[in-house]
């Protein structure tokens, strides 16, 4: 009599073997990915001074560039994705011992933060002076460029419609006035517009995608200079 030869354990046996390799695969991170991996990847980066802030299991668009920064210091293919190659590399021991690119990192991130705070009290010393000059003034401000649906490449005054440019009330702010915008500099008040009344301005950009980006944000404004 002939035994039969179960096939089952043998079947069996190829699942977990697949399961196996399968799941010791890296998760690929990029753009968009969630959860407890991804918050993993944050606490690396934020401990390695890539990132600022708390983890939140996110893949914004600030993780990317975080991780290809990180990816550019270890001459990693700079993508933006957490794949294999930079999972391993976040993994190794001396990482923080590394160095000669993380310095480099580190100077950057220094003279960056150094520059945001020279910026901040730039800011803060123009308010005080404007709030004792009584040239304060509070707006409610939208943004445009020369690339917007309607919009021409002049202003009112006749000059080039480009960023340091906002657009006003005459009977608001006069025209030709200098005013400085924190998070956006200096500016002169050069053209109008239809819906331009009382105390909104207009804010020029450079590029559509900038001026979408603003949006529409309530400001305090520092007259720098009347035109008189």
């Amino acid at each position: 009599m002939i035994k039969k030869i179960s096939l089952m354990p043998l079947v069996l046996l190829m699942i977990i073997l697949f399961c196996q390799t399968a799941f010791a695969a890296p998760r690929l991170l990029q753009e968009g990915s969630r959860g407890e991996a991804v918050q993993e990847l944050q606490k690396a980066l934020i401990e390695l001074e890539y990132m600022e802030g708390k983890p939140n299991g996110v893949f914004d668009k600030k993780t990317t560039e975080a991780v290809r920064r990180f990816q550019r210091d270890r001459d990693l293919e700079v993508d933006g994705i957490c794949g294999p190659k930079t999972q391993a590399e976040l993994k190794k021991k001396d990482l923080k011992k590394a160095p000669e690119a993380a310095k480099e990192t580190e100077k950057r991130e220094k003279a960056r933060r150094d520059s945001e705070k020279k910026k901040a009290e730039h800011d803060k010393e123009l308010h005080d002076k404007a709030m004792r000059e009584g040239k304060v003034v509070y707006v409610s401000a939208t943004a445009y460029s020369a690339y917007d649906p309607g919009c021409g490449h002049y202003t009112a005054s006749g000059t080039p419609l480009r960023r340091g440019v906002i657009a006003v009330d005459p009977s608001f702010i006069p025209l030709g006035t200098r005013v400085y915008i924190p998070g956006y500099g200096e500016a002169v008040a050069e053209d109008t517009g239809g819906a331009i009344v009382g105390n909104i301005i207009d804010i020029a950009f450079d590029t559509h995608e900038e001026a979408l980006e603003f949006g529409r944000q309530d400001l305090e404004i520092y007259i720098l200079e009347y035109p008189w």
